[in-house]
């Protein structure tokens, strides 16, 4: 018997439940709204991308590159990237940390993929303004970086291996001594 109370009471909350959805659709149907409607409202709200960070991990995920950890490895390093262009000496030093980090990496790394990506994210950035000079500039810009840190690809393992054997070979008291030096 109170099996049968409890389903009797089960089969009342699915039926209260089914016309409380039934009540909900007929009001939005009463008042207008559809799924549509909702949808493009939501979508009002969301919040359109107005840095370039912003703008390219929008990009970077519409083209299909969104889980592409190696990319927001150079995102965080282009802001130095784009400010030491003018200094080359300056520039190299920020592909070799760039590098560093990327070394870390386990996973393939095409890096034309991050170009197309940034060209993107510039154009809707500054679609006014930008030109064929800009596409110029930045393509430049990127075919240096681009370079430089396929230069260093492969070669930081190498010599990580022959850091750690000279570090392993020092005595204590040259240890101790390169730590002073260095720190």
């Amino acid at each position: 018997e109170a099996g049968e109370d409890q389903e009797a009471s089960e089969e009342a909350a699915q039926e209260k439940q089914g016309e409380t959805k039934a009540n909900q659709a007929e009001t939005a149907r009463a008042s207008g709204t559809s799924s549509g409607e909702a949808r493009n409202k939501n979508n009002m709200n969301m919040k359109v991308p107005t840095t370039f960070n912003e703008m390219f991990m929008f990009n970077g995920a519409v083209m299909g590159f969104g889980q592409s950890a190696w990319m927001n490895i150079i995102l965080d390093q282009f802001d130095d990237i784009v400010m030491n262009v003018a200094n080359t000496y300056r520039l190299q030093e920020e592909c070799d940390v760039c590098s560093l980090v990327m070394a870390k990496y386990r996973g393939t790394i095409n890096l034309g993929e991050f170009k197309a990506v940034m060209l993107a994210s510039l154009r809707s950035l500054v679609p006014k303004d930008w030109d064929g000079n800009h596409e110029v500039a930045w393509g430049w810009l990127w075919e240096n970086v681009e370079r430089m840190l396929k230069n260093l690809m492969g070669k930081l393992q190498i010599q990580e291996k022959a850091v750690e054997r000279l570090i392993m070979s020092l005595t204590e008291d040259s240890a101790n001594y390169l730590r002073r030096e260095v720190f």
